[in-house]
């Protein structure tokens, strides 16, 4: 029943993984040695896609499953899936100019915010 939200979960952890390895990757390219977190702008985007997911992850997972249980683990896990999209883009898009990291940041908190008010409707109709 809930195996289609935990992929997402696991999807989404994978992701972020990615993401830790490639700001390893990035110190090393552009010389930026722990613990400094400003240098080359290159690698400051490269730390802030990272970041930006982590901060994201706290808000998306837990909506993520509150979804998933008072309303439908398939559509948490649909529109999970969007998210996982969205930061896909997001981090593509950042990776290459700041600018271009708005659609990808737009489909993510999009979902994650459809995934917050689905879950308030669906626990509000559970006392009922």
């Amino acid at each position: 029943m809930y195996s289609l939200p935990s992929l997402i979960t696991a999807l989404s952890l994978s992701l972020y993984g990615v993401l830790i390895f490639n700001v390893g990757q990035a110190r090393r390219k552009y010389k930026v040695s722990p613990p400094q977190m400003t240098g080359d702008p290159d690698f400051e985007r490269v730390l802030r896609v990272q970041q930006n997911t982590l901060e994201q992850l706290i808000f998306f997972l837990p909506a993520l499953w509150l979804f998933s249980f008072y309303v439908s683990p398939l559509w948490g896990a649909g529109i999970g899936a969007a998210w996982l999209v969205g930061r896909i883009a997001y981090a593509w898009g950042y990776y290459q100019a700041a600018e271009k990291r708005s659609i990808g940041f737009g489909i993510s908190i999009i979902s994650a915010f459809v995934l917050l008010l689905g879950s308030f409707v669906g626990i509000v109709l559970s006392f009922t």
